[in-house]
């Protein structure tokens, strides 16, 4: 390949490109990117919506209003998830639940598996901390820990509501270099707001179900399971993950069932089981209608990032994967 082809200006942008994925995994910039994306992507679904005939300053106040209302929007959410996944009455109040089901698990088991098991919840509690330890890059290359974390999520939003100031900008107003990383940054934002609008009804729809079995047909049945709010919580926040984010919170919900009695955790099984046997087709329509991917495609790609960079490749592998698809579909070569 001669070197004026590499330098060509849209082949460097799709290296450049091409560089960013894995650079933003391995630094652990995963969270800020993803706040950027979605100031970006929201902003600029809002800004569409303006009058026409606005121009000039009128515009430009209006559209730094829509990027100053996203950004606290998504600096709200940020901070809430924060608050749930690090607070007293949320996560923790679910791991002593868990923790006090195992406790009480390992009575009625065979000698054999609870040897497997911690003794008391503060076993269990220690046991848990040990692998946050262990495990404490992983984890925070996709979740919010402390105020590192913080400054990148602001500067994330802070930068892309400063990209979308360029957003509706013609490409010849650019250099030719600029115009390509442009051109990708428009694929990466669409389909970025593509998964994320699909997760978020896969997720919605999921979490409708499963509160009318948490909060209708249980009671209905004489039984109430304890926390159902933050399970309710759960649920969505944990199906914002693709095919994974259910394993998690479905998990949760049978453990917490069988604290209450076998037969409840075995019901709780067999209705998850049910519903999402039924969800299976409703999901495919709806991933295959925004990302134009099937759901083993999607399952194939957080495998293999997964592999590569551990969790956050798992997390960024569906918008990495449909930005992929989108880029080879413009070229008609898929």
């Amino acid at each position: 390949m001669e070197l004026r082809s590499i330098l060509n200006p849209m082949m460097m942008s799709y290296l450049l490109a091409a560089l960013a994925v894995p650079v933003v995994l391995r630094f652990h910039l995963l969270p800020s990117v993803f706040a950027g994306l979605a100031v970006y992507a929201l902003t600029a679904k809002l800004a569409r919506r303006l009058p026409i005939r606005w121009g000039g300053l009128t515009y430009k106040v209006a559209l730094a209003g829509i990027i100053l209302m996203v950004t606290m929007l998504v600096g709200g959410i940020c901070l809430a998830l924060w608050s749930f996944l690090r607070g007293h009455h949320g996560m923790g109040n679910l791991l002593t639940a868990a923790a006090e089901t195992l406790e009480n698990m390992k009575r009625n088991l065979p000698v054999d598996l609870t040897e497997s098991l911690p003794d008391t919840v503060e076993e269990l509690r220690e046991q848990m901390a040990v692998m946050l330890r262990e495990h404490s890059k992983n984890i925070s290359s996709v979740g919010i820990s402390g105020l590192k974390t913080f400054a990148h999520l602001v500067l994330g939003m802070v930068v892309g509501g400063m990209a979308v100031l360029h957003r509706f900008e013609k490409d010849e107003n650019f250099p030719p270099l600029a115009a390509s990383l442009h051109a990708r940054l428009l694929t990466l934002s669409d389909a970025f707001d593509k998964v994320v609008f699909a997760q978020v009804k896969i997720s919605g729809l999921n979490t409708l179900l499963t509160a009318i079995y948490l909060v209708v047909v249980l009671p209905l049945c004489g039984i109430y399971l304890p926390m159902v709010t933050l399970l309710i919580l759960l649920t969505f926040v944990a199906g914002l993950l693709p095919v994974v984010g259910n394993l998690i919170s479905n998990a949760t919900i049978v453990l917490i069932s069988l604290g209450v009695s076998p037969g409840v955790g075995l019901a709780s099984l067999v209705f998850l089981i049910v519903i999402h046997k039924l969800e299976y087709f409703t999901n495919a329509r709806i991933v295959a209608g925004e990302v134009k991917a099937s759901a083993w495609e999607l399952l194939c790609a957080m495998l293999v990032m997964e592999a590569i960079f551990g969790l956050a490749g798992m997390v960024a592998a569906p918008v990495v994967y449909a930005w992929l698809k989108a880029e080879l579909r413009a070229k008609a070569l898929v």
